[in-house]
């Protein structure tokens, strides 16, 4: 079953205490995220309300006691998304409740996917399927057994770092 707007939102809300994200696309090209993009590329600041959408989720699904968490995946040098995800995007969202880790796999392989999928409840799937530009095929919800995704999880969580460390050890996002 494919999953958009308000189905995707639908599907989304319905978890009772934790949605996962493990986020391995080097970029990603949102239509909702060009204009920002671009003010991030030509050095503007950025503004206030900067993805204020998603925080007031996040703190609404923290405030009913959920948990909301991703490890992103990366390799140096990172691309000019995950600087502008990194330095525009991140912060706000921890600061929302949101756990975010970083996994730099530049010397390593894991033997992770290199798809990007939320992990919903520790039972529900959805694969996001991506074309190599990183523009987004569709949201996928997968029907099988969640063991392989659960143990993704346990490798992804277990070799990254919390956000905030990740971007003191490479001095700043603008690694």
């Amino acid at each position: 079953m494919l999953l958009d707007g308000e189905a995707w939102r639908g599907f989304f809300d319905r978890f009772e205490s934790e949605a996962w994200r493990l986020e391995a696309q080097p970029t990603y090209t949102m239509p909702g995220e060009a204009e920002s993009f671009a003010r991030f590329l030509r050095g503007d600041p950025k503004p206030k309300a900067h993805n204020s959408r998603w925080h007031g989720r996040v703190k609404g699904y923290r405030s009913d006691g959920k948990y909301v968490g991703r490890v992103r995946v990366v390799r140096r040098p990172l691309t000019d998304y995950q600087r502008y995800q990194f330095a525009w995007g991140v912060p706000g969202n921890i600061a929302a409740g949101e756990d975010i880790r970083v996994l730099d796999l530049t010397e390593m392989d894991l033997g992770l996917p290199d798809f990007d999928f939320w992990l919903f409840d520790e039972v529900r799937i959805v694969r996001l399927n991506y074309r190599p530009d990183g523009t987004q095929i569709n949201r996928e919800v997968v029907d099988e057994d969640p063991d392989a995704y659960l143990e993704w999880k346990r490798i992804a969580i277990e070799a990254s770092v919390p956000f905030s460390i990740y971007v003191e050890s490479q001095g700043g996002t603008r690694t």
